[in-house]
């Protein structure tokens, strides 16, 4: 479990090289730009609902969980949060497009599916600890990464419906400067090479 608890504990650096192998050999433009903004967009977007159903108890060092949450999009898929960090990835890697753009994709999926696959073995583990029962029925109802079509039956609401928008905006601040910054790059290397 070492490695896992790497893994989890510098998750947040882990796209680093990724994204220097993209600036590098991206060449931006039509046509993978625009459904690369929209795999970005909907990531965000899954992103931007499971952090306002969970809150800032997403960005945290420490494996577990104040609460079990399976509302709003947990109540779909166990790891929202994960499921709209690969269509972020996969859209920057269309937004970068350029000559490696599909073996770039295909390195994306499967080191963030493995990253990711070790540190949900590793909070798996932990939730089942502290929720015991209600997590096992939980994960037995509700897929990991892929969505169902309705949400488990057995949802238990968080003490409110939701948090609100600043709530969410706060602990989601950091990805969304981060895909900034990489926007901003990608933009630039367009620049150098259209100009």
């Amino acid at each position: 479990m070492k490695i896992a608890h790497c893994f989890f504990k510098y998750r947040s650096y882990t796209p680093i090289p990724l994204v220097l192998l993209l600036l590098y050999q991206a060449h931006p433009g039509l046509p993978w730009i625009v459904p690369g903004f929209g795999l970005l967009f909907l990531g965000e977007a899954i992103r931007f609902w499971a952090v306002r159903h969970a809150g800032g108890a997403t960005r945290t060092r420490e494996v577990g969980a104040p609460s079990l949450v399976t509302s709003g999009p947990y109540g779909y898929v166990r790891n929202p949060l994960y499921l709209g960090n690969m269509f972020i990835y996969a859209g920057i890697v269309f937004i970068a497009s350029g000559p490696w753009m599909w073996e770039l994709f295909l390195i994306a999926i499967i080191f963030f599916t493995i990253q990711y696959l070790l540190i949900i073995s590793l909070e798996e583990t932990t939730l089942e600890e502290m929720f015991g029962e209600h997590y096992e029925s939980y994960r037995k109802h509700v897929g990991r990464f892929i969505p169902g079509l309705r949400p488990w039956g057995n949802t238990v609401r968080p003490s409110r419906e939701h948090f609100s928008i600043r709530e969410t905006l706060k602990p989601e601040k950091s990805t969304l400067m981060n895909m900034a910054m990489v926007l901003i790059l990608l933009g630039g290397k367009w620049l150098y090479l259209h100009l």
